[in-house]
């Protein structure tokens, strides 16, 4: 499993994994009401990826937004030998009866890997949506209302509320007002 992680995370350099790569907390103040639009704004952020992941991950579904994330820079991919390597281990990963981060989606045992020899950049597209709406109409809404959601959301608040912060804006509304 280890090992399967491993190589996943090397053919998907993107895709952090749940300790990652440092993210920056001094992203737009705004981060929290944006996430809180739709689950489409959270996963354009890295710092909403790695919140609903943290949140996904205690409900033993991280698989999804892994699964998802990884069909999303298989679409990129260029060369057919790349294709292929990725096509497997997205596959083997999520796919297959084996897979050691199984999803769970319709359609997944007519997916077979012989359709893996000709792989196409829309080839996951079915299943990468029935997961999208999976995480949307379910774990997304719990997300919203989560302790992880609600105390990141209070501490941006709060940093917007800082001493530091009205300092800051007072300086530049001083600069621009000149």
């Amino acid at each position: 499993l280890l090992l399967t992680k491993i190589y996943f995370f090397s053919l998907f350099p993107e895709i952090n994994d749940s300790e990652g790569h440092p993210s920056s907390s001094h992203q737009t103040l705004k981060g929290t009401s944006k996430w809180a639009t739709s689950l489409e704004n959270l996963l354009e952020d890295p710092e909403g990826v790695k919140r609903f992941r943290e949140f996904l991950k205690k409900e033993f579904s991280e698989e999804n937004v892994l699964f998802w994330l990884a069909c999303e820079e298989f679409k990129k991919t260029q060369g057919k030998k790349q294709m292929q390597e990725k096509a497997k281990e997205i596959y083997t990963t999520f796919l297959s009866s084996k897979a050691s981060s199984q999803v769970n989606v319709e359609g997944q045992s007519r997916l077979n890997e012989t359709i893996l020899e000709t792989p196409h950049p829309l080839m996951f597209q079915k299943l990468q949506d029935q997961i999208f709406n999976l995480m949307k109409y379910d774990s997304y809404s719990r997300f919203l209302k989560s302790d992880i959601f609600l105390n990141h959301k209070k501490s941006e608040e709060q940093e917007e509320n800082s001493p530091e912060a009205q300092t800051a804006a007072k300086r530049a509304s001083r600069i621009y007002n000149t």
